[in-house]
């Protein structure tokens, strides 16, 4: 805010600083150009928000070019988590303190204008994690919204939870909240937010991504939500594999099989299970066995 702001400024700067969108922020700051003050100081001010406006306008012409292709080259892999919030509510911090990338951290508002991905560890499963660009914003990705298999929603408010709910519309996905900068908070304020939160029935978590604060629980809050199948697979004569294949309830032997490989299924020979689907450690089963959470499976191959 300039020396000697009047009121007009002040409140188109206000209005600049609450929008959603590159189009209402371009409308804005010419808004604070034309409020700008006259008087000889307020002539560098006047300068920074044209070259300001000048980045914006080349924003929006390149976006405009590109088509907003921004979810080309994103595998969706078996277990995925979008993660979505308003502008400069730390998804970036959040995203390196959850997969351990390097994303750089901007204070600047919508620096994130593509998805950035990570992969987490949860479970003893890979879970790939998607920032998705500020909500509201025109970066944001819907479609990778509303074909992700949890939503991550980070607020740093309670406020913000029906605003952000109001702009996801009807999404038929499991949702986890979670409540950033806990490390600004006192003990009163994280007792009354968890009480205010739990009161609603929401799934979530209080964290700080500089603190680590609520993180493993968050992460195993996610892992939850899949629902998924971890069914590890092993050699005769040998330990069990260290990662798990991914599937979904229900899955049979034959499911596990034919993950490995298409077509795997017909040359399994003999099938022996240890876990908690199977009635004693290395019983024989068939292809059509189904399988619980954390069983270990071995084949014998033709």
């Amino acid at each position: 805010m300039p020396i000697n702001a009047h009121p007009e400024y002040i409140a188109a700067e206000g209005e600049y600083l609450k929008a959603n969108s590159l189009e209402e922020r371009i409308e804005k700051l010419k808004k604070m150009i034309s409020c700008a003050p006259a008087h000889k100081s307020g002539e560098n001010l006047r300068a920074q928000l044209k070259t300001r406006l000048k980045k914006l306008m080349e924003q929006k012409d390149k976006s405009r070019k590109s088509g907003k292709s921004s979810r080309v080259g994103i595998k969706k892999e078996d277990m995925q988590v979008v993660l979505i919030g308003k502008t400069n509510s730390g998804k970036s911090s959040l995203l390196n303190a959850l997969t351990n990338t390097k994303l750089q951290i901007s204070q600047n508002y919508y620096s994130t204008n593509s998805p950035k991905i990570g992969m987490m560890q949860a479970g003893g499963a890979d879970i790939q994690v998607i920032e998705n660009p500020a909500i509201g914003s025109e970066y944001y990705d819907r479609g990778i919204t509303h074909t992700t298999d949890v939503v991550l929603i980070l607020i740093n408010s309670l406020e913000e939870i029906k605003e952000i709910e109001n702009l996801l519309g009807n999404i038929s996905k499991p949702k986890v909240i979670a409540f950033n900068k806990s490390d600004l908070l006192m003990e009163n304020e994280k007792r009354k937010i968890f009480s205010t939160l739990q009161s609603r029935k929401y799934n979530f978590v209080i964290i700080s991504s500089v603190t680590g604060e609520g993180l493993e629980e968050l992460k195993e809050k996610l892992f939850n939500s899949f629902g998924k199948l971890r069914i590890y697979t092993k050699e005769p004569g040998k330990e069990r594999g260290k990662r798990p294949i991914i599937l979904n309830p229900g899955a049979t032997i034959k499911d596990v099989a034919e993950k490995i490989l298409t077509g795997f299924s017909k040359r399994v020979k003999e099938t022996r299970i240890w876990g908690p689907s199977s009635k004693f450690s290395g019983q024989i089963v068939g292809l059509n066995h189904k399988l619980k959470d954390l069983d270990v499976v071995e084949f014998k191959t033709k």
